[in-house]
């Protein structure tokens, strides 16, 4: 078992006093979480947003300011994080470059003790005047520490590297290092901070695999902080999203894809980010835009709204994402004109960035408001030519302009 359980966990620096007050704005604010073994969670958000202070909180590397860590159902506040059974894994590898591979892996392992029972010279169990076993600490024997290096090794497909130092290799096997490194001491639980940022985008995405690979074949629990959401999407079983040090939305990653309960989420995950307009909903479902456009929901899609939110109207934010725009040929009632002010061709697919405020002279308005669509197309359109975009009623976000909370009922 490797649970970490959070209870009202907050952070607060004191930093210098201004007029006289000190500044106690918390870093992280009220975090509670069950975090169950064996789990893959990533915390995301914006720099910041104290996913990594959460982090280090959890290692032992920054004292909490309240509330309570356990790991395993056991309270941990007050224990070094030699003591926690913990391995970290930093953005920056803290390689010693004066070592070897292997003995940067093997440095933890020389350090260490393991509990074990006190033997007599042919390898037997020493007796207490009980019959009982004598329980001792002992340090791992060379023989010990050569197998874990050489399993760890073997995992991570470093083993011709043993016998080189940190400056012979690249980026991505030093990081496969870091991660040998952690995976010796088989922890209870793995933290990694933003350990790919550091890489290019084509071995970040192979680097990426790996550690999911690694989660499967280890069985523990993994905590991940990241500020790509990409990464967040691809790699955690349930994700956390922080924003000004507090918890915005914990769920599944195609949970927090489908139902964001917020702005904040709903904007920060998916690629391209979701669109948002402006606009005023009435009891029927007709949304009227800043621009004067307006759609009209169905009374199957309107249902997935609080109607009691919705009253007798009300000033929204509404959302959706690109892909669930589509070219029409005709107008609908889910529909709106735009004019066409960039095309992103990628092969696979096409982006287009549109605009849907057209002055009487066709110009662009100072401040347009720009939509963008993802659609795979037999035939881009022209720039500055004007299509009809249709909405997918069943994807489209509703949030109340004043709280921009999400007001659906379906989630």
């Amino acid at each position: 078992m490797s649970t970490v359980t959070l209870r009202h966990v907050y952070k607060v620096y004191e930093n210098s006093e201004k007029k006289g007050v000190a500044n106690t704005k918390p870093a992280v604010s009220d975090f509670c979480m069950d975090i169950q073994d064996k789990e893959f969670i990533v915390f995301v958000g914006p720099s910041g947003c104290g996913k990594s202070t959460t982090l280090r909180m959890i290692a032992g590397l920054e004292e909490i300011s309240d509330g309570e860590i356990l790991i395993d159902d056991k309270v941990v506040n007050d224990v070094a994080p030699k003591d926690r059974d913990i391995a970290m894994v930093f953005q920056n590898y803290a390689l010693y470059p004066h070592m070897t591979v292997y003995d940067n892996m093997a440095f933890s392992l020389k350090l260490r003790k393991v509990a074990d029972v006190k033997k007599d010279k042919s390898g037997n169990p020493v007796l207490d005047d009980n019959g009982n076993t004598i329980p001792i600490m002992r340090k791992y024997t060379k023989k010990e520490i050569d197998d874990k290096v050489q399993a760890a090794a073997k995992i991570l497909a470093i083993e011709e590297y043993l016998e080189r130092k940190p400056k012979a290799l690249s980026g991505g096997q030093r990081q496969r290092v870091a991660l040998g490194r952690t995976i010796v001491r088989n922890p209870k639980v793995f933290l990694l901070d933003e350990p790919l940022s550091n890489l290019d985008a084509k071995l970040r995405a192979t680097m990426r695999s790996e550690i999911i690979k690694l989660h499967d074949q280890l069985g523990a629990t993994f905590i991940y902080v990241t500020h790509d959401q990409v990464e967040a999407m691809t790699m955690g079983t349930r994700i956390v999203v922080m924003k000004d040090g507090f918890v915005q939305q914990i769920g599944a990653p195609q949970e927090l894809y489908d139902y964001p309960i917020n702005t904040f989420v709903a904007g920060f995950i998916g690629t391209p980010q979701m669109n948002f307009f402006d606009g005023h909903i009435t009891p029927d479902g007709k949304i009227t835009f800043a621009n004067n456009q307006t759609v009209t929901l169905s009374k199957e899609a309107l249902s997935n709204f609080d109607a009691n939110k919705i009253g007798s109207g009300l000033d929204i934010i509404m959302g959706i994402r690109p892909g669930d725009l589509k070219v029409l040929d005709a107008e609908n009632d889910m529909s709106v004109t735009a004019r066409v002010e960039v095309i992103e061709a990628l092969g696979n697919e096409t982006i287009i960035y549109a605009n849907l405020d057209k002055s009487a002279d066709g110009s662009i308005e100072k401040s347009p408001t720009s939509i963008v669509a993802s659609a795979k197309l037999r035939k881009n359109p022209a720039r500055k030519s004007e299509i009809i975009l249709g909405l997918d009623e069943e994807a489209i976000h509703i949030f109340d302009k004043n709280t921009e909370v999400s007001i659906r009922i379906d989630r």
